[in-house]
């Protein structure tokens, strides 16, 4: 959840409401719970809500009348349903996308968390859901309230609506395909095609092939004829990852696409328009390839119209709680399994330098579901590389296991110090057998309530009697629980 922003809970049912107030100031998210006649004034300052609950509403005819007044004070604001609270009343398709999620009730924590991340990445993108028909689940790939997440969407956001060609730098790992897939479901283009290929993984004698598309009979196994991507992608976008590997022959014929938007199957000399929107990905640094000749300068300019860098993880660890919550989200969606990790483990984790960046943060989390399933992780819990406790306190000791280490440490001494041990040779002087037999008895008594947590009946079991045996025993000796 959003920093100091509440969610607005509007219901007439008091008890309920009291309730839900109640729960959710447990789990800590602020909330303010008002009447259906007095959500109003809380409106004067819509940026300080993260979104609204509806519950009843009897000071409107239908829910759909609360809806739209909602949505003309603010068409952007995400609306959650309890489920138990039929909607009345006709509602638009737009209305209708302004209800990002429903909450069961009693309310079920998972369901809780995910309604309230919900109504953050509709806050996080107002563009997206305010000027767009569709859908925020893409939006989800690029949680994060840092200050570098903020200007990368700010800067998809600019240059969407637009045909210019976007440069997306960065290292592996830190989402350049999800801020290709953004904009070009921002963009015009969204009904067509997106269409990827990663140019380092095809082999240099067939990447013109797979790019332009071939005729039957161009080259040895050409049996029939072939669409290359570009067009596959017509009308819509080409996503060119890893596009610094593009060997140099490539890059020429690729450079006379971009400056005659033509192009022509291998074998073919007809020309194709090439009505495609070009974003191309890049872990290398492209100034250095130039200058080192491993780039072309002139389809480097052709192609940094509109540079984007993607920030490591490392550079915005502030977003890494909410990453952590949204990879668990879509591992518990597809059914495989689910783990919560501790504040301990988090600020741990928090520490880390991450040169996988989200890639490899996606990976722990998967490994910790399948060693941890529906678990909590602690500190101790992570693989040792991401073990880091310097400024982090350790949790106090449960009572329930301070009581089991004082046992234990009971049950050590009487077994190591009081208990007599069995004697080989009867001393000159002889021995007291009946005192003997006595300190063997309280010794075995003692040890067997230390273990147990003094509960007389588990006790009694462990050494083979009656429960009223060892009472009677334990008033003879005197045998009480330290206070």
């Amino acid at each position: 959840m959003v920093e100091n922003k509440k969610l607005l809970i509007i219901d007439d049912n008091e008890a309920r409401c009291h309730d839900l107030k109640t729960i959710f100031d447990f789990i800590g998210e602020s909330c303010q719970e008002v009447t259906s006649n007095g959500w109003k004034p809380h409106f004067e300052h819509t940026e300080s809500l993260i979104g609204v609950l509806i519950g009843d509403s009897q000071q409107y005819g239908d829910t759909s009348s609360l809806i739209k007044e909602i949505h003309q004070v603010d068409p952007t604001m995400p609306i959650l349903m309890l489920d138990d609270v039929p909607m009345t009343g006709d509602i638009s398709h737009q209305l209708s996308r302004q209800i990002v999620g429903r909450i069961g009730w009693p309310l079920k924590h998972n369901e809780v968390l995910e309604a309230i991340h919900s109504c953050q990445y509709c806050r996080d993108n107002q563009h997206a859901f305010s000027e767009h028909n569709k859908s925020l689940e893409l939006f989800r790939s690029m949680v994060g309230k840092s200050e570098a997440m903020r200007n990368i969407r700010r800067l998809i956001e600019q240059v969407a609506a637009t045909d210019a060609s976007v440069l997306i730098l960065g290292e592996s790992g830190t989402g350049k395909e999800v801020a290709a897939r953004n904009l070009h479901y921002l963009s015009e283009r969204s009904d067509k095609p997106f269409v990827p290929i990663n140019c380092g993984a095809i082999p240099a004698e067939l990447l013109e092939s797979e790019l332009f598309g071939h005729e039957k009979g161009a080259f040895t196994g050409a049996l029939t004829a072939r669409k290359g991507r570009f067009e596959l992608a017509q009308g819509g976008t080409i996503f060119l990852d890893e596009i610094g590997d593009m060997p140099l022959p490539m890059q020429v014929k690729l450079l006379r696409v971009l400056q005659e938007r033509t192009f022509e199957r291998v074998g073919s000399n007809q020309s194709i328009e090439a009505d495609v929107r070009i974003i191309a990905a890049t872990h290398r640094d492209l100034e250095k390839e130039v200058s080192e000749s491993r780039f072309r300068e002139d389809l480097f300019y052709r192609l940094n119209v509109f540079p984007i860098e993607m920030p490591g993880l490392r550079h915005r660890v502030d977003d890494l709680p909410l990453l952590i919550n949204e990879l668990v989200a879509r591992l518990e969606n597809d059914k495989r399994g689910s783990v919560r990790l501790s504040p301990n483990a988090v600020q741990s984790l928090m520490q880390c330098p991450w040169p996988g960046n989200v890639r490899e943060l996606a990976n722990l989390i998967e490994r910790l579901c399948i060693l941890y399933p529906y678990g909590v992780v602690d500190l101790k819990d992570l693989p040792s590389e991401y073990q880091h406790s310097e400024g982090i306190d350790s949790y106090p000791q449960p009572e329930l296991a301070e009581r089991r280490a004082k046992a234990k440490e009971m049950a050590d001494q009487t077994s190591s110090n009081p208990a007599p041990a069995p004697l080989a040779n009867l001393p000159e002087n002889g021995v007291n057998l009946k005192e003997f037999v006595a300190k063997l008895e309280i010794s075995y008594i003692e040890q067997a309530l230390a273990e147990e947590d003094w509960v007389v009946a588990r006790a009694a079991k462990r050494l083979g009697m009656r429960r009223t045996t060892l009472v009677e025993k334990m008033r003879k000796y005197d045998l009480q629980k330290a206070s």
